[in-house]
C-alpha cells in the first residue's frame, strides 16, 4: 500500500485513575510526525516500526495514539528513517546547546531546565546554571546516545563528592525556592545533560 500524506490519528490519554474519562483528540498526521511518536521507543528499527504502523496503536508516555493501520513498504520507511539524526559519540559536549539537566543519586530526578535556572537571584553575580555548566566542563563528560523525546543528546557526568557539595552550596543561586531546597538537601552523584544539535 502506497504511503498516505497524512494520517488520522485518534488521541487520548493514558493517564493512571480508577474512573478517568478523557476527551479522545483527532488530529492529521504527516507518517513522518507519527513515527517521530515512535522512535522514543523503538529506535530506527524498520521491522518494529512497521509492524505498529501495521498495527495503528501506540502508546508514547501517558498518550494513546490510534489510526486505520496500513502495510507501509520497507524501503519507503528506511528513507523515511534516514531523516532522523542517529547517535553519534563523537560530538563533544557543548555548554552553549545545553538545555536542560536532570540530577540522579537522591530519591527522585531533579529535572533542572536551562532557561529556568539562567536567572541570577537578586544581589547574586552568577546563576546556578554557570556553575553547573563549569562543574560539568571539569571532568569527563561521557556520551550516552540520542534521544528521539527530547530531540537532543544525552551526555552524563559523575559528580565526586566535593563536586557534588560544591554545587549544593551554589544552590542559593537558585531564584525557585522549591528547587533550590530540593538541590541543598539533595544526595545526587550524577547529572544527564541534553545538548540540542547544531541546525
Amino acid at each position: 500500500m502506497a504511503w498516505p500524506p497524512t494520517i488520522r490519528v485518534k488521541l487520548s490519554s493514558e493517564a493512571a485513575g480508577a474512573i478517568s474519562v478523557t476527551p479522545v483528540v483527532v488530529q492529521e498526521l504527516t507518517p513522518r510526525e507519527l513515527i517521530e511518536q515512535m522512535l522514543a521507543t523503538t529506535g530506527k528499527d524498520a521491522a518494529r516500526i512497521r509492524e505498529i504502523l501495521r498495527r495503528g496503536a501506540l502508546v508514547s508516555g501517558a498518550s494513546r495514539f490510534r489510526w486505520a493501520g496500513w502495510d507501509a513498504d520497507l524501503e519507503g520507511l528506511r528513507e523515511v528513517l534516514s531523516g532522523f539524526p542517529d547517535s553519534n559519540p563523537s560530538l563533544a559536549f557543548s555548554r552553549e546547546r545545553c538545555r536542560r539537566a536532570v540530577l540522579y543519586g537522591g530519591a527522585f530526578p531533579l529535572e533542572l531546565p536551562r532557561e529556568t535556572l539562567s536567572r541570577r537571584r537578586w544581589l547574586q553575580r552568577r546563576s546556578f546554571w554557570d556553575s553547573l555548566m563549569e562543574t560539568a566542563g571539569a571532568g569527563e563528560v561521557r556520551y550516552q546516545g540520542y534521544s528521539y523525546r527530547d530531540r537532543a543528546d544525552r551526555y552524563l557526568r559523575r559528580f565526586t563528592g566535593e563536586e557534588a557539595e560544591r554545587l549544593r552550596q551554589a544552590s542559593v543561586q537558585i531564584a525557585q525556592r522549591v528547587i533550590r531546597g530540593r538541590v541543598r538537601r539533595g544526595a545526587f552523584s550524577e547529572a544527564e545533560f541534553y545538548v540540542q544539535r547544531e541546525s
